[in-house]
This record gives C-alpha cells, structure tokens and sequence, in this order.
C-alpha cells in the first residue's frame, strides 16, 4: 500500500530516523510522535493508515494508548503493531491479548516489519471490501 500513511510514536531518535527512512523509501507517508499523548492527537486528527507504537515510552505505555485508540470511535478501526524490546514469550503473549494487530521485537528486522505491516494493511483492506 504504497502512499498509504503510517504514524510512528516511539521516543529513541535512532529508532525513529531507521523507520521514517524505510518507510519513506517505500513510499509511505510518515507522521511521527515521541510522546503517546502526542500519537493520540495526531492520529484523531490524521486517521493514518497504521500506528507503529512502542510499548515503554515515558508517561503513558502502549498498551495504555491502544486502550484508549480502541475507545475512541475516531480511531478504533486503526490497526496497531506494537513496537518494543520485550522479546520474552509471556510479554509477546501479554502484548497480542491486548489487542495489538502486529508484534515486532528491538532490534527492529526491515524484513519482518515490512512483513508485518503488509499483512496487518492487508488484512484491513480485506476486512473492509467484506463489508
């Protein structure tokens, strides 16, 4: 889904500047966040196609924010990949019974997060021509 826009919420500038520069070579637009209040307004206000969020930034986790992106008719349909350093198989468990749409594992693989993310958007698109 090339041109499709991709909201990023993660507070390490390295970790930012790595997605942002994948995504953009692909062709996505990106917005981007480094505070989880911040990816909220944003994505109320820009309804992106995906939300990359990390799951440990400071004030609200992600967890929290997908609680509140789920209760918000505005972003409710928005898939979410949890992003984050947590690779223990309970955590992963933890993570995907919240309700995140996708898990990908710091340090990122382009590989498996472009993966990711096609199946997450495809799976939208699917759900929503099924209507």
């Amino acid at each position: 889904m090339s041109g499709g826009l991709i909201l990023v919420v993660e507070d390490n500038a390295l970790n930012m500047k790595l997605l942002r520069d994948v995504f953009r070579s692909q062709g996505y637009r990106v917005v981007e966040s480094v505070t989880v209040e911040d990816g909220l307004d944003v994505a109320r206000a820009e309804h992106p196609d995906l939300i990359l969020m990390d799951i440990h930034l400071p004030g609200m986790d992600g967890v929290s924010a997908l609680k509140k992106l789920k209760a918000d008719p505005k972003t409710s349909d928005i898939p979410v990949i949890a992003v984050t350093a947590s690779a223990m198989p309970m955590e992963r468990k933890e993570i995907i019974a919240a309700g995140f749409d996708g898990y990908q594992t710091k340090p990122l693989s382009v590989k498996e997060l472009n993966g990711e993310i096609r199946s997450v958007l495809e799976s939208r698109a699917q759900g929503s021509s099924d209507r």
